[in-house]
């Protein structure tokens, strides 16, 4: 039960990164970014002693951090943002697909896939409208966005088969992924001006950095990686797509947004595909040994 509550709790706090953006909406996003994961790493350092890792296990966590946010990022630059959106939250799909082939001894039951795919149905709703137009000229985005998820899908069941190693390292994992965001904003501005100027951050944007810092941005990616290590990721991902549900909530009642009924009808379909994806059942390391 543990696990699940962890999943749940970091999809909470996932879910407040829409209405935390808004925030520092003037910044430029790289930096944003940036500045965010390196106050999740700080977040880690009263655990500084959990940051010595292997290479592997280090190359893995940045991999995922960093090579996600990314490729999402040029993603957004090369293609609508609502298609990036609705092809990033394959993710959640691909951690449930996956899990067979990263992890030793876990299989799929038809309920794992029948509850992501409707997450998926619904997620598709909520960020789309029921809309997912592919534009030929938006294929090298959208090919990106798709190339996220697998990261991101990659990375969270990795961690599960990499040799143990403690979640505080997860610290380190940001700091170092915040570090190569601002190097690769600062190096984008260099092309692009041929100057680097450090843009003005109000003392309100500096509170909604430290907040997706605290949260979204890196206090969750801790407890994403102690659910993960404890729990099953074929019901952690069909969870996942609580997500774009819940973002959608806080921001009809935080940001002024009407709910309408194709977002009912996503919430549907949805709770529908998280009841049944972690009420499924197919074959585990732990079925094995109570054979």
């Amino acid at each position: 039960m543990a696990p699940i509550l962890l999943a749940l709790f970091t999809i909470f706090i996932w879910s407040t990164l829409a209405v935390l953006s808004a925030g520092t909406s003037n910044l430029p996003p790289l930096f944003a970014v940036g500045v965010a994961l390196c106050v999740g790493g700080l977040v880690g350092v009263v655990r500084i002693r959990d940051w010595r890792v292997p290479a592997i296990t280090l190359a893995v966590g940045v991999g995922g951090i960093f090579g996600y946010h990314a490729l999402l990022f040029a993603a957004f630059r090369l293609a609508p943002a609502v298609e990036v959106n609705i092809l990033n939250y394959l993710w959640p799909l691909l951690i449930v697909a996956l899990t067979p082939v990263y992890l030793k001894g876990f299989s799929l039951a038809p309920g794992h896939l029948i509850g992501a795919t409707l997450g998926l149905a619904g997620a598709v709703l909520v960020v789309g409208g029921g809309r997912l137009s592919l534009d030929i000229a938006g294929l090298p985005g959208y090919a990106l966005a798709v190339l996220a998820a697998f990261v991101w899908a990659s990375y969270s069941l990795l961690t599960k088969r990499l040799p143990a190693f403690p979640t505080g390292a997860v610290g380190l994992f940001c700091l170092v992924s915040g570090v190569l965001s601002l190097g690769l904003w600062a190096g984008g501005e260099l092309i692009a001006a041929e100057t680097l100027a450090l843009p003005r951050v109000t003392a309100t944007e500096a509170v909604f950095l430290v907040l997706l810092g605290i949260g979204p941005m890196g206090g969750a990616f801790y407890t994403w990686d102690a659910s993960l290590k404890r729990g099953d990721p074929r019901t952690i991902g069909a969870l996942a797509y609580l997500t774009p549900l819940l973002s959608t909530l806080n921001l009809v009642v935080f940001g002024g947004m009407k709910l309408s009924a194709t977002s009912a009808a996503a919430m549907g379909l949805i709770i529908g595909g998280a009841l049944i994806g972690s009420g499924a059942r197919g074959r585990s390391s732990l079925d094995k040994l109570t054979r």
